[in-house]
């Protein structure tokens, strides 16, 4: 098993523990270690468990566990946890709103097991009878399930990556495989598919049987058809690997990455004369090479024709890492450890940005320990300098689109990222209405996750990004996109656009654990797909760029 699929292990077995009222030290101590490895990009194959208990945030009793896995492909613990719990109750624990003692009520109350006996006693109005369920909530729970259903058999690009690349690697070193490539939606870096796509070069003297032979982890679930194998991930991902002709490989490959509307609208085709690159391609098709994430059938051509592919936005042009949280507000790692970590990967510097004061659920910051953490920031900026670190906040935008705090106190920060986090259902014009607002206050710096969806859990509240893009390009607010895997908000969709406007857009991890850096990845995924270049992401500016910024929009302020 993969760290990835570890840390759902762990995570469900939390969830279950709970969910049966076990010991709620053991149960926060397991949540948090699932919750750093699926953010960690750590390897644990072939660990003993006294490796193991090295690494940060793992114990003996986690270590056992992960050892167990390892070996065995399962967990003792959570099989009987699971065999004492309807399995229509562990699914209740994927539906957004119910959590382990939700769902303990729902069952142990109601006697629901299932989650279309749970969307049934929505519809009837039965939640309401139970302590701590009010209509909102029954209605939030009901709009959640019918969410899930028209999102069955889809998964967020980070849940497929690892297994992907875990897969390609096996299938590159497997006998009689020439080359091979992620294609489709994953070497799109979509950010939902419903498989893994990809494509092997294997001459045609090479048998199935023999490239099976070369990583058992196809035994299970296998389906073979001509020139074609189907399987699921132990994570239950589908999975199909096509073969072609080494000679047919880079025109396969290029017709199997694009969406139909890239290749339909513009008129590619595979030349006659074998190619051998999809460099190649374009150009006996005259056109410019388009980077695989960005064939989506909309505007890469124009976008390709005014700028060089090496212009999108990479990983190592990012000089900073913005909007993160610490142990002040809901994060894991204190202050000190986000700095020591973040300049670790050498990054120059660090924006923080724990919760404000409405965010109570957060553990939001009162001004007593507001000024607490900027004397702790300026005390670190002296030991880690040239490292620095901005103070931030992330700070409400309430139902009539102000900040949570006084002018007075929002002056002593660098920067604010201003977000809407409570009542979420919104109509589009009051949505709008409350970011525009929002926007003009000459003290927010970066619109936080605009929509505030999470992928394949929640949808977002309706928007005109139109007219959010134009008000920020009017007042100088840069767009974050959140590069939390389950956001990835702004959506890339509109990055064209507030491109356009001269909008700059900062690509921030929203990191509530230093593992959470490595989010960064999946944003730059993102940002790639919407044509984000180097020049136009605000955290790839240096550190003093960032400091002359912040000094302007203080100008601003006094005005």
């Amino acid at each position: 098993m993969n760290t990835s699929e570890i840390a759902d292990v762990l995570k469900l077995t939390a969830q279950l523990m709970e969910l049966h009222g076990e010991n709620p030290f053991k149960v926060k101590s397991l949540a948090a270690s699932a919750f750093r490895l699926g953010k960690s990009n750590l390897s644990l194959e072939g660990l003993s468990e006294e490796e193991l208990t090295e690494i940060e945030g793992i114990g003996k009793g986690i270590a056992s566990k992960i050892h167990e896995l390892q070996t065995t492909g399962k967990l003792r613990e959570l099989s009987e946890l699971l065999s004492s719990t309807p399995g229509g109750v562990t699914e209740m624990l994927s539906v957004n709103g119910i959590g382990p003692k939700k769902a303990r009520v729902i069952w142990k109350e109601l006697g629901i097991e299932s989650v279309h006996e749970l969307l049934y006693a929505c519809n009837e109005n039965r939640l309401l009878l139970l302590k701590g369920f009010g209509a909102k909530t029954q209605e939030q729970v009901r709009k959640s399930i019918l969410f899930s259903f028209s999102n069955k058999g889809k998964f967020r690009y980070a849940e497929a990556e690892e297994a992907a690349q875990e897969l390609l690697e096996k299938i590159k070193s497997a006998a009689g495989v020439e080359t091979a490539s992620f294609t489709g939606k994953i070497r799109r870096k979509c950010e939902v598919l419903e498989k893994i796509e990809l494509l092997a070069a294997v001459p045609g003297h090479v048998s199935w049987e023999k490239l099976l032979m070369s990583f058992p982890v196809l035994k299970k679930t296998l389906e073979i058809s001509p020139g074609q194998v189907s399987f699921s991930t132990h994570g239950g991902i589908p999975v199909t690997i096509s073969i072609c002709q080494p000679e047919d490989f880079s025109g396969q490959l290029l017709l199997t990455t694009g969406s139909k509307e890239h290749i339909e609208k513009f008129h590619i085709h595979i030349p006659d004369k074998k190619p051998h690159s999809e460099e190649e391609i374009y150009r006996l098709n005259h056109l410019p090479f388009i980077e695989p994430e960005m064939r989506e059938g909309m505007d890469e051509i124009s976008w390709a024709q005014k700028h060089p592919a090496s212009a999108l936005i990479e990983m190592h042009d990012l000089k900073g890492i913005l909007h993160n949280h610490t142990t002040y507000s809901d994060g894991i790692n204190s202050l000190s450890e986000m700095a020591a970590f973040c300049k670790e990967l050498g990054y120059g510097y660090l924006g923080i940005c724990d919760h404000s004061r409405s965010a109570v659920y957060a553990n939001g910051l009162s001004e007593e320990r507001i000024r607490e953490q900027h004397k702790e920031i300026e005390l670190l900026n002296k030991t880690l300098a040239p490292f620095r670190i901005f103070k931030g906040i992330e700070s409400d935008i309430l139902s009539d689109g102000s900040l949570d705090y006084e002018d007075s106190i929002l002056s002593t920060f660098d920067f604010v990222v201003a977000s809407i986090h409570s009542n979420l259902k919104m109509s589009e014009e009051k949505a709008t209405e409350r970011l525009l607002k929002a926007i003009e206050n000459p003290f927010t710096t970066i619109l936080g996750h605009p929509t505030g969806r999470l992928l394949l859990a929640r949808e977002g509240y309706p928007i005109s990004h139109k007219k959010v893009i134009d008000a920020c390009a009017e007042y100088g607010v840069v767009i974050e996109l959140n590069a939390n895997p389950y956001r990835l908000d702004i959506d890339w969709r509109w990055i064209p656009y507030a491109l356009s406007k001269n909008v700059m857009i900062s690509i921030n991890p929203d990191a509530h654990v230093k593992e959470g850096f490595y989010d960064l990845h999946y944003g730059v995924c993102a940002a790639r797909k919407g044509g984000l270049t180097k020049e136009s992401c605000f955290n790839a500016l240096q550190a003093e760029k960032i400091s002359d910024h912040f000094s302007g929009r203080k100008i601003l302020q006094k005005k």
